[in-house]
């Protein structure tokens, strides 16, 4: 069985991570795996790249262009919003002629259009998109937030400086419909709240819709020695270390609103905690949360290295991800798998990952508050021994390369089995 996983980027982002190691598990387990990818960043030779690559910059830029004439020449949500008018045809590279699947996954930012969407169905090669967020099921947007226009039609899409001459949500919405009601696609979402968010958008009546998580390699994130990890990262041994990371530290959908008045909260409340506990902080632009929060800041920056994101986790007390949107966060995995008990809101798949007070904690979402008293009872009053075994379990149980790689494979089989026995198949 040959399997072409489509992707943007090879590992920036938490979709390429998780595209990139269901590539690497299914190699291991039988199948051919291969990914494709709009920008290659290593030697990995399962990854292939896009021939003059420039095409996607340059395709980047129309689509960005597009919108920003939409958006009446403002910049807020110009990065937020993807059109899928311009893209690569993949359809006439050798790798794509030679799979059997195609598996999508995160193909937006002039990696594939809706036009090359519609060429790769039309070869009919069984197609899984799995789904990191919402956008395959709304038409512009990866997160809808309080809307629910995609339950019925995407149209004068609240991100969009109104109009009254030309809905550019109404006119994707259109494109992608045509293209899904002639067309047959597995949609995976990567939790179920996702799997059950976008089974109720108008786009995707028809069509099935499951749920895969994304594996976690296990060989990586696992337990290890505390002081070890910190003495190599140049932590403080005598402190008690909250952890909070994002790709972007200062992404507000990140929660960074709710985790510097937790912090707050807790050095109001709680007067040794300020000189006990420091908070680290793994993303870009970290230094700048050195001045919203009462405690002493160890800002890592943008980390690449899995390795070195290892040691972070194993060196941290309690990570917490206070984000008002998500899917299945691959930094609550690791973590888990690290042995690191975890904070966050309940929203999107975070209670999947979190079992309350079981191996962490689930707030109230928006709830500042709690979220502070999560962090304290983690931290002081819960047996961390405990909360550490459950979490390492849970990922053995749910997130492991072998139990997810068995699941995609099961699910190919199945596809390529439906397409086999269809009368009109050759």
């Amino acid at each position: 069985m040959r399997v072409l996983i489509i992707n943007t980027s090879e590992q920036t982002g938490g979709a390429a991570l998780a595209a990139k190691r269901l590539t690497t598990a299914l190699n291991l387990h039988g199948v051919e795996a291969r990914m494709l990818v709009g920008r290659r960043q290593t030697a990995d030779r399962t990854v292939i790249t896009l021939k003059r690559d420039w095409r996607l910059r340059w395709h980047f830029l129309r689509e960005r262009l597009c919108i920003f004439t939409h958006l009446h020449f403002r910049k807020k949500h110009l990065f937020e919003l993807d059109i899928a008018n311009t893209g690569s045809d993949i359809t006439r590279l050798p790798v794509f002629r030679e799979a059997d699947i195609i598996h999508l996954h995160w193909v937006n930012q002039g990696m594939l259009s809706l036009a090359v969407l519609r060429k790769i169905l039309e070869s009919g090669k069984p197609v899984v998109w799995t789904m990191h967020d919402i956008w395959p099921a709304t038409s512009v947007c990866h997160l809808t937030m309080d809307c629910k226009r995609y339950l019925t039609a995407c149209q004068q899409c609240p991100y969009l400086s109104p109009t009254l001459f030309s809905d550019l949500a109404a006119k994707v919405w259109k494109r992608k419909k045509s293209i899904y009601d002639a067309h047959r696609i597995m949609f995976v979402g990567c939790s179920r709240w996702l799997e059950e968010n976008a089974a109720r958008s108008a786009l995707l009546q028809g069509q099935p819709v499951t749920n895969i998580p994304n594996p976690i390699d296990t060989d990586v994130f696992s337990p290890g020695d505390r002081a070890a990890a910190r003495h190599r990262l140049r932590l403080p041994l005598d402190k008690r270390l909250i952890l909070f990371a994002a790709h972007n530290a200062t992404n507000p959908n990140k929660g960074l609103a709710y985790m510097t008045e937790a912090c707050r909260i807790l050095a109001r409340d709680h007067s040794s905690m300020p000189a006990d506990t420091a908070l680290v902080v793994m993303g870009k632009n970290a230094t700048e949360l050195a001045a919203l929060v009462p405690f002493e800041v160890f800002a890592l920056g943008y980390l690449d290295n899995p390795h070195t994101i290892a040691d972070v986790y194993r060196a941290s007390d309690v990570f917490v991800l206070p984000s008002l949107s998500e899917n299945l966060p691959n930094t609550i995995m690791e973590a888990m798998a690290c042995g690191i008990p975890c904070v966050g809101f309940r929203v999107g798949g975070i209670p999947e990952e979190i079992d309350h007070l079981h191996n962490g904690y689930v707030a109230r979402f928006r709830d500042a508050e709690d979220l502070a008293y999560g962090i304290r009872h983690l931290l002081f009053d819960a047996d961390r021994q405990k909360l550490s075994a459950h979490a390492v379990e849970k990922v053995a149980g749910h997130y492991t390369p072998a139990i997810v790689a068995q699941r995609y494979i099961t699910l190919y089989r199945e596809l390529l089995e439906a397409r086999h026995t269809e009368p009109d198949h050759p």
